[in-house]
């Protein structure tokens, strides 16, 4: 998970940060802490969206086609902590990874960032497809930023099994 925390124009720290997970244990702490906190937030007054990557980059392509991108950049620009999740499961077309890179790009020092994702950083090239707009897309994401590494069972994983190991006793 990738925490990246803007500064806004008084210096004060915005209550979120850019956030990045990687690693499956990462996903109870993902599911979990970016809903609390965006309940959280919203009752201080933060402007929070949560957003699967794909469909955010889907949502960006449809703008873009029907000549109204500009207006969702300025609605994603006034938002205090945006929350990509599921940075890693599909791959991204040239163009759905050209605009989420302008998202993030325009993000970077003016607003916070939350970013899930089960792929180091040397594998996000495999589904963003460009080996430097990914670099570019790293530096971006990484300055600055608290980075939280988890390996090992998913929740759900760890979870299942212990329902089948219940069945199995009864």
């Amino acid at each position: 998970m990738i925490f990246k925390f803007a500064s806004n124009n008084t210096g004060c720290t915005h209550a979120a940060e850019n956030r990045t997970k990687v690693g499956a244990k990462a996903d109870f702490l993902f599911n979990f802490l970016p809903k609390r906190a965006t309940t959280q937030l919203a009752h201080e007054g933060f402007r929070v969206r949560f957003y699967s990557a794909p469909v955010l980059a889907g949502e960006l392509v449809e703008a873009q086609e029907s000549h109204s991108l500009i207006r969702l950049q300025k609605q994603l620009s006034k938002i205090d902590l945006l929350i990509l999740d599921d940075l890693s499961y599909l791959s991204f077309s040239k163009r759905q990874s050209e605009l989420l890179f302008q998202v993030i790009s325009d993000r970077s020092e003016l607003a916070s960032l939350i970013i899930s994702t089960n792929l180091e950083f040397s594998k996000w090239v495999d589904f963003f497809g460009d080996p430097m707009l990914t670099a570019a897309l790293v530096d971006r994401v990484t300055h600055r930023a608290h980075i939280l590494n988890m390996n090992g069972d998913s929740y759900r994983l760890r979870e299942s099994k212990a329902r089948n190991t219940v069945v199995a006793q009864n």
